[in-house]
């Protein structure tokens, strides 16, 4: 706590160096044992969720010069 800090603020700052760092994301991962076939369904899952995330931020570029991925 600095030097005249009111505790709200020091709780605030606390807070948001916590989440920052992911530390209770890591505690929660690793409350229960999850086995390493599911481990990777849901790693292969939450790719598909950023990747369909990923294009939906994309602007529609439909007159690009380079065709669409898998059609050469």
């Amino acid at each position: 706590m600095f030097e005249g800090e009111s505790i709200e603020s020091a709780l605030r700052r606390f807070k948001r160096q916590v989440q920052q760092e992911g530390i209770i994301k890591e505690v929660k991962k690793h409350s229960f044992y999850v086995k390493p076939g599911e481990k990777k369904r849901l790693k292969s899952k939450l790719a598909q969720k950023l990747k369909r995330k990923k294009v939906r931020r994309q602007p529609g570029d439909t007159d690009s010069k380079a065709p669409p991925r898998g059609q050469y």
